[in-house]
């Protein structure tokens, strides 16, 4: 069975994501709403949908989220019983009708694949002056984990925790890496998860995504916060997980790791020495060369820091 897990905290449009769960052809899960001490009491909006769909409300006295958003996800998985499947749906985004049914038609094969995560097309739904909703992402029904997050950064194709459904299991070998605002922690999951093997596709059903003035994702929010989170996901990822790459793969990775360096909290002697000797193992001494030639030519020594 399958639990769908909302952190809830915004008030705004989570009836839209209840009445979304409510509209399925395929109502064969449970929801578990952890509200993370929110000042927006939800309380009314639940009940509505009591009758409608099994769901658990728990309210929580602290509110983890502003310490660490991946913790409160996990007390919230707490909160589920023991489905086999887990997915982490926002409190403001919602799902397409057969989302659920797509997902138990599919099962049989990802279980005969021995599949761990399982990801959907998307859409991005952003609401500035009006509406507007992007175009349709799709993903290749098969694909592992490694070229997902390769075409995520250097191919623009997108993904969230919201499209994702992951086995319990591959979840408590893991768990979630704790990034401010887990900026990159789903990037993170889904390699693990998938133990650096394939995720399997569903194109024919869609979440939706959103990207409003209440979402930690919108433009202008908390970005150099954001930026140190993408330069230390990248530099674990590098450290811990690099040969796990193709060749051009990590070539990319590297020239992106050296620019969030630069850019995040300027270059130092240790940053230096290392990506010194990751150029030199992965490419060869000329392209140790080109480092350090660029490295002086567009980084002003008085950005380096001690």
């Amino acid at each position: 069975m399958l639990a769908i897990i909302i952190p809830y905290y915004k008030i705004k449009y989570f009836e839209e994501t209840l009445s979304s769960l409510a509209r399925q052809s395929n109502r064969n899960f449970n929801v578990y709403i952890g509200n993370d001490s929110s000042p927006q009491n939800p309380e009314d909006i639940v009940k509505k949908y009591l009758g409608k769909i099994n769901i658990v409300y728990k309210e929580f006295e602290e509110n983890l989220g502003r310490i660490s958003l991946s913790s409160q996800w996990e007390r919230c998985i707490q909160l589920s019983k023991n489905e086999e499947w887990l997915m982490i749906l926002g409190d403001d985004d919602y799902l397409s009708d057969n989302y659920i049914d797509e997902f138990y038609q599919h099962l049989n094969e990802i279980k005969s694949l021995n599949i761990k995560v399982v990801r959907f097309a998307s859409r991005i739904v952003k609401i500035s002056n009006r509406t507007k909703i992007s175009d349709l992402y799709t993903h290749p029904k098969i694909e592992n984990s490694t070229d997902f997050f390769y075409r995520k950064f250097f191919q623009a194709s997108r993904g969230s925790l919201t499209e994702q459904i992951f086995r319990r299991d591959a979840y408590l070998k893991h768990g979630f890496r704790d990034f401010p605002l887990a900026w990159g922690t789903d990037n993170f999951a889904w390699l693990e998860f998938s133990d650096f093997g394939e995720i399997y596709s569903i194109n024919s059903a869609t979440a939706y995504f959103r990207i409003s003035e209440e979402n930690i994702s919108r433009g202008g929010y908390l970005e150099n916060v954001k930026l140190k989170a993408k330069h230390d996901y990248f530099e674990i990822l590098i450290k811990e997980y690099l040969p796990q790459f193709k060749s051009y793969q990590r070539k990319k990775i590297l020239n992106l790791f050296e620019i969030l360096s630069y850019r995040s909290k300027g270059l130092n002697l240790k940053t230096w020495l290392f990506l010194n000797y990751l150029y030199l193992k992965e490419e060869g001494f000329l392209s140790l060369l080109k480092y350090n030639r660029r490295l002086f030519l567009l980084y002003p020594r008085r950005n380096w820091t001690d």
